[in-house]
């Protein structure tokens, strides 16, 4: 069963919630980020969590975020106490995730870490991705065109390469930063357009000329819209999204590996692009749609009321 969420993650709002929920015994379905203490939950029957990102996962990013740290410069304060208390967290979470009737992993790399390390039973991890809205994603080569133009691009420019996201360090930015202007010493035709915004987008802005676009893209919008991805081999991507070579690059996160890959790219010229940006469409629309999103949660609902509904082909 692959598509999104029930409930999950973590609010002031929880206690608040949990008392809504007393008074009134209807199902209660709600878009807020919200979660119930443990020590309430464990009481709740037939209860259903989602999972955007457990402890291990954190420390996983962090040491992830500490080896691209450019040399000499100190380790963050904020790395060294995540380090320090992630493996107290994860062992409670080990302990009261089993309380929990139901797991939704938005990941198969999660799926695996909570029957695998968390010890969930097999049958009580759904993993479920998230979905987009395949209406408003597709090729548009007029609508490209004329953005190329807006934006500057000229006309003879071979190649255009597009990262999308919010503009805080442990997005990567820094590294693309100092890997593009290498790449393009021997690729001068080759441009870079940043989308996003975020505390660090005025000393990005002061690294030189470039647009930033308010934009919230994924890689499954991407995909959806027939563009090859690059992005960091990260398990949940590399176990979700980037499951076959062809959609496109992967790279680990450093400096060289990402120049490594982006020169890939360039080599690989827009024949080749457009044949992963094909590959990619169909196997986003075969898997991430708002529609299967729906359906999975759907079947999952029926699963939670009725065990039989729990076996999925």
């Amino acid at each position: 069963m692959k598509a999104n969420r029930v409930s999950g993650g973590t609010t002031k709002r929880g206690n608040s919630f949990w008392r809504r929920t007393r008074l009134n015994r209807s199902t209660w379905f709600t878009p807020e980020s919200v979660a119930l203490p443990h020590w309430l939950a464990q009481n709740v029957s037939n209860l259903a969590v989602s999972w955007h990102g457990t402890a291990l996962e954190s420390l996983q990013s962090d040491i992830y975020q500490d080896l691209a740290r450019p040399p000499g410069e100190p380790i963050s304060p904020s790395v060294i106490n995540n380090l320090q208390g992630v493996v107290p967290k994860v062992l409670k979470e080990i302990r009261f995730f089993q309380k929990y009737a139901h797991h939704v992993a938005i990941s198969d790399s999660c799926g695996e870490m909570l029957r695998d390390v968390y010890q969930i039973p097999q049958k009580r991890v759904h993993v479920v991705l998230n979905g987009v809205d395949e209406e408003n994603f597709g090729e548009d080569l007029k609508m490209g065109v004329e953005f190329r133009s807006r934006i500057g691009v000229p006309k003879d420019g071979s190649l255009v390469l597009g990262v999308a996201g919010r503009l805080v360090r442990d997005k990567g930015h820094h590294l693309l930063f100092e890997a593009f202007p290498r790449l393009i010493k021997n690729h001068p035709d080759v441009y870079l357009v940043v989308a996003g915004s975020g505390p660090a987008g005025q000393r990005y802005r002061d690294l030189g000329p470039r647009v930033i676009v308010g934009l919230d893209l994924t890689l499954m919008e991407a995909m959806l819209s027939g563009t090859p991805v690059m992005a960091s081999r990260f398990p949940s991507i590399k176990g979700s999204i980037m499951v076959d070579d062809e959609f496109g690059y992967m790279f680990a996160p450093n400096v060289e590996s990402l120049l490594e890959a982006l020169e890939q790219v360039v080599k690989d010229g827009a024949g080749r692009l457009a044949q992963r940006g094909n590959a990619c469409r169909d196997y986003a629309i075969s898997m991430f749609t708002a529609t299967k999103m729906a359906l999975a949660y759907e079947r999952l609902f029926l699963c939670i009321k009725d065990e039989a509904f729990c076996m999925y082909p």
